[in-house]
């Protein structure tokens, strides 16, 4: 199995897809208002996805999966999603104001995408885990409410990860924002990750500019991933192969 991961598909059809008619697509919230490389961006995601992912393999979301407000209608992101090849594993990011109720957004998701909320998911020996997470302690206008809210997200974080129990032999985390300052600053965030033997977390929510402040490669025994869907070209990325 390989597993991609690939965050901010910030989809909003308005109606369903058919991959056959790109041209009849509709949006709400068309994408290129932020940058060229966006214009079309849901058929270079769908068009990179079929060509590298295959049915055995896993797919990470790890965030702002859709502009929509309510879950109903983000009924057709979801539907396109359901198109693609490849279990898909996904946790909110902070643009997903249609994830509320879990029950009813498990119960609304295609056949092939699972999410996590204090919870994980299994692969053979391998757990998936992971929350959305928030800006974190020692950035530039940090404050007390970023504070709360990071509390709160650790603790939805260390509930994912006790909920794996010990018998995985490796775990992998999603997270929406990238779970360290700018400045890289080890936090109690990362020691959770250590004390649970976390050996990858992949994120997102960084984009443009902003990216250049991204933690990337190995650091404190753990490999981190900045999988943004701009950043890497629309492209899920690979992060490893393993046997299930």
């Amino acid at each position: 199995m390989k597993i991609f991961a690939i965050a901010d598909t910030h989809l909003s059809f308005s109606r369903p897809v058919d991959p056959l008619r790109w041209c009849d697509v509709e949006t709400y919230k068309p994408m290129d208002v932020f940058g060229d490389e966006w214009h079309g961006h849901y058929r270079k995601i769908y068009e990179r996805w079929v060509n590298k992912v295959r049915r055995g393999d896993l797919v990470l979301l790890p965030g702002d999966i859709s502009w929509a407000m309510k879950l109903d209608e983000a009924r057709h992101d979801l539907d396109f999603l359901g198109l693609l090849p490849g279990l898909i594993a996904g946790v909110a990011g902070n643009h997903d104001y249609w994830w509320q109720s879990l029950t009813k957004v498990r119960a609304a998701l295609p056949p092939n995408m699972r999410v996590i909320q204090n919870d994980h998911l299994v692969f053979g020996k391998l757990a998936v885990c992971g929350s959305r997470g928030w800006i974190c302690p020692g950035g530039d206008n940090f404050s007390a409410f970023d504070l709360k809210i990071y509390r709160r997200e650790l603790l939805r974080m260390e509930n994912s990860l006790q909920s794996a129990g010990s018998g995985v032999d490796e775990i992998i985390v999603m997270t929406h924002f990238m779970p360290v300052n700018d400045r890289h600053e080890k936090n109690e965030l990362v020691e959770l990750f250590q004390r649970y033997g976390v050996g990858t977390v992949v994120y997102g929510h960084l984009h443009g500019a902003a990216a250049g402040s991204s933690l990337t490669g190995r650091r404190w025994g753990i490999d981190f991933h900045l999988v943004s869907a701009d950043m890497i070209d629309f492209t899920p990325q690979l992060i490893r192969e393993m046997e299930i």
